[in-house]
């Protein structure tokens, strides 16, 4: 019989699972030596470069779901590390949070509940919106800057707060081999920003020097194109959600979002 993996990543196609994979191709020991299952099957909506679709494929119940299969998945392991959003925390900071981000927001608190609650040792990393060279919608909006076509910007006063994909998966692995049981840890890069400067920033560095915003005007006629939820999560500033401790040993290599999307760009330019 084939020897078992000692850490198991669930969602594997997805971007991050991948990410954090590679990490341990890289080196295998990131993780610590335990049997460990790293649950990386919420993450996918957890950014705001996807207009808000990638909703529809994450409903509340899912996220339940997904949930109580990583708890099953993880039996047999000596951890579990579940990653969740910083977006979770937005009730606990007093935030007023609209009515369409709601059950995500639930469904994510009653997500980590179960884990935390489970008989497997385990831990909760809440990551700022991930962005990286390998998300597939910034090579969009590339295409999209290159042609001068506007975007939905929201409020340039509401700061959020972001995470390069690689800190979120050393901050993952750190996770895994800290062994924090109980503890709900936070990971996040140092400079807040508006996810209009996140984005004008990106356009600047692909060559176009003004990116246009679309008008708040023309919100009720752009819902077939831009989901509500998203809508909603530019205008929510994250950056008032009180840090949390972060697993140890976790400092940003891109510690702002000007050096992690120089990265993303210099990734992109040699694809």
């Amino acid at each position: 019989m084939a020897p078992q993996p000692k850490v198991v990543v669930t969602s594997p196609r997805s971007e991050m699972a991948r990410i954090v994979a590679e990490s341990l191709e890289i080196d295998a020991a990131a993780a610590g030596n335990q049997r460990v299952v790293i649950n990386a099957a919420l993450l996918r909506p957890n950014t705001l470069l996807h207009d808000g679709h990638a909703w529809k494929r994450l409903p509340p119940e899912r996220i339940l779901s997904e949930t109580r299969s990583a708890i099953r998945r993880a039996r047999r392991a000596d951890f579990l590390v579940h990653g969740s959003w910083h977006l979770a925390g937005a009730y606990e900071a007093g935030l007023e949070v609209a009515d369409t981000l709601v059950p995500y927001i639930e469904a994510a608190l009653s997500a980590e509940r179960l884990v935390l609650e489970s008989h497997v040792p385990s831990c909760v990393v809440r990551l700022a919106y991930l962005y990286g060279p390998e998300t597939r919608d910034l090579a969009a909006y590339r295409r999209a800057f290159r042609l001068s076509r506007p975007y939905w910007a929201g409020p340039d006063d509401a700061r959020q707060r972001f995470i390069h994909s690689h800190d979120a998966a050393r901050a993952l692995l750190l996770a895994a081999r800290q062994e924090a049981a109980g503890r709900v840890l936070t990971a996040h890069d140092n400079q807040p920003v508006s996810f209009s400067g996140f984005m004008d920033h990106f356009a600047h560095l692909v060559g176009n020097p003004l990116p246009l915003h679309l008008p708040v005007q023309l919100r009720p006629f752009t819902y077939w194109l831009i989901a509500a939820e998203h809508m909603e999560m530019v205008r929510l500033p994250t950056a008032q959600i009180p840090p949390g401790r972060r697993p140890r040993g976790f400092h940003p290599v891109y510690v702002s979002y000007r050096s992690g999307l120089r990265d993303v760009v210099d990734a992109l330019n040699r694809s």
